[in-house]
């Protein structure tokens, strides 16, 4: 078997492959300095004669499906397979494989991270430093920019998989209390509160999205559920932007109903001139989509699929015994 490797793949696990399924070719998108197109994708799917495929960000449509068959299995380095055409893959019998939780560490410490840095009001302070706007004798910094400590805040999930369950075990030490709508889980441990999605946004400190994209979940955070939130309440999104209804928000913050906002994602990437106005408000912490972006995740993520990959060559092995 020939496998085409165009995600960030460590030598180690590269050697792991080779050794149990034969040949890796390495063509990592980022030589290319971005994704591989679809027509990009099936030249080099083409050139390698490849049986098998491991991406990351690059476009597996249903053209490329089609023209190449025979793929055996596609792993996805990502949380959710949301770069490759999953209906023609069933179609065609071709496994699509993926790495949820590959980001869940480094999303949560910078969740912690930036919680701590909005309550704070570092940002500001730093800026206000920077603007040589300490004058002897004086304690504007201490009045201007006393901010609140985390703990004894009750933090809200809607949505309690495996980037809301790593954020809770950090924050346990503060401590804060963890409350969580999620239809699709139990509890995982009494400590956490099972509740209603309307609760959440009434009663927790701190609303943090963690939901995947899917029909169900497009715009299900939306205006009346915003409006049910606290006045000193942090909207907190790291998940997709879709999920929530951008102009409800933005109006949330902008008429000062809600504290503010911490975002990692847009509706728009590069974000338009309404995401500007979330971006450039005061009361707002953004990051450019980078809460899972770490040297590690790439790590993390081939330790997943390899060991699936493996469990699924042991399988078709017993299976032809």
């Amino acid at each position: 078997m020939t496998i085409l490797i165009t995600a960030p793949y460590n030598e180690a696990g590269r050697q792991e492959l080779e050794s149990c399924f034969g040949k890796v070719i390495y063509k990592v998108w980022k030589e290319n300095g971005r994704a591989f197109t679809a027509a990009e994708l099936d030249r080099l799917l083409d050139e390698t004669q490849a049986d098998a495929l491991i991406t990351e960000h690059d476009e597996v449509s249903e053209a490329v499906l089609r023209k190449h068959p025979r793929l055996q299995f596609i792993g996805v380095c990502r949380g959710t397979p949301s770069n490759v055409a999953l209906e023609t893959a069933a179609e065609l019998g071709i496994e699509v494989l993926h790495t949820p939780a590959r980001n869940a560490q480094a999303v949560a410490e910078l969740f912690v991270a930036n919680i701590i840095t909005f309550l704070r009001k570092t940002l500001p302070a730093m800026e206000w430093l920077k603007q040589r706007n300490w004058q002897k004798g004086a304690h504007a910094s201490y009045l201007q920019f006393k901010g609140n400590e985390l703990a004894g805040k009750t933090i809200g999930m809607v949505g309690f998989g495996a980037v809301g369950q790593r954020i809770a075990t950090l924050v346990r030490a503060f401590p804060c209390a963890i409350k969580f709508y999620d239809p699709y889980l139990d509890a995982p441990d009494p400590a956490y509160e099972k509740t209603n999605l309307e609760a959440v946004f009434e009663t927790c400190d701190i609303v943090s999205i963690h939901l995947p994209v899917n029909p169900s979940t497009i715009g299900m955070i939306n205006k009346e559920l915003i409006a049910r939130m606290k006045p000193d309440a942090i909207f907190v999104n790291t998940a997709r932007a879709s999920v929530v209804d951008r102009n409800a928000l933005l109006e949330a913050i902008e008429k000062n109903r809600i504290r503010g906002a911490i975002l990692d994602v847009f509706d728009q990437e590069p974000p338009d001139a309404i995401d500007y106005r979330l971006i450039d408000h005061p009361h707002v912490l953004a990051t450019p989509h980078t809460a899972g972006a770490t040297d590690e995740v790439e790590d993390h993520h081939v330790t997943i699929l390899n060991k699936k990959l493996l469990n699924r060559a042991k399988k078709t092995q017993a299976s032809n015994l």
